[in-house]
């Protein structure tokens, strides 16, 4: 079915407004309706949020960490990074998530990985929390987390909720859900997964993606179904069999567009 929605007359192709002035000289304006817009209006300032995607250049910021001040893309170097956010502060399913992410942190590290977490509280807040959280977890969190009370990086990466529109605080500012990025030492988004605010994350799952990328990265495969390091891998479609057969030595053809073979750890 055609759509009706009323489209601005600025959207029309340029090449059409340039050599037709007389066509479009009483066209209607309408006003952009306000669903298809993707602003933040604060009252300094209105900007328009960034359409990430997989592949896109992961949004630089400079921002306040319990770890001192950073430049978000200085901050990740040539290693890769994990930014993920949490809705609040001192709240139940973010508290065995930051432990559990705490105690992963040396696998992390073992596959040039950084972690930063990001919370929709102060500084001072922060710091109280990762001492509960220590304590709780029976861990010491050694990574930095992002004090981002106005939501503004919250806003940036879109991690922002409207699925409930009873999730704000008291400021009526929409809390953050659970989003993940893994970003590449480009600074180019590889992954995000979002989860609600109701739903603890898998952090295991976020270490397998890891392992997937890289692997694929490295080696030149593509991974299957719950693939673990060690499985086989698949072959690539743009790869022949032999020289696939070439590179890896055992193929094994399930179809001509299915083949595994196995790159180890």
């Amino acid at each position: 079915m055609a759509s009706h929605i009323a489209r601005p007359a600025s959207r029309l192709p340029s090449t059409l407004l340039s050599k037709s002035p007389r066509a479009t000289k009483h066209l209607p304006r309408y006003p952009s309706p306000t669903f298809l817009r993707r602003s933040l209006a604060t009252p300094t300032t209105a900007k328009e949020q960034p359409r990430l995607r997989l592949g896109s250049l992961a949004p630089n910021f400079q921002a306040k960490t319990t770890q001192g001040d950073i430049d978000f893309h200085q901050w990740i170097g040539d290693k890769w990074a994990i930014l993920f956010s949490h809705p609040a502060d001192f709240t139940p399913v973010c508290t065995t998530e930051l432990g559990a992410f705490a105690k992963l942190k040396p696998e992390f590290d073992r596959r040039g990985v950084k972690l930063i977490g990001l919370s929709a509280n102060d500084l001072g807040s922060h710091s109280k929390w990762i001492a509960d959280i220590n304590d709780i977890a029976n861990t010491s969190l050694a990574f930095p987390i992002i004090a981002d009370a106005d939501r503004h990086i919250a806003w940036t990466y879109d991690m922002v909720d409207a699925q409930d529109t009873t999730n704000v605080d008291e400021k009526g500012i929409a809390f953050t859900i659970r989003s993940v990025f893994v970003i590449d030492p480009a600074k180019k988004i590889r992954l995000t997964m979002m989860y609600p605010a109701s739903a603890g994350r898998n952090t295991a799952e976020v270490l397998r993606v890891v392992d997937a990328l890289q692997t694929g990265d490295g080696k030149g495969v593509t991974t299957p179904i719950d693939w673990v390091p060690g499985g086989d891998v698949i072959v690539p479609p743009t790869v022949g069999t032999e020289d696939a057969r070439r590179k890896f030595g055992d193929v094994r053809v399930v179809r001509p567009y299915l083949r595994f073979t196995n790159v180890g750890k």
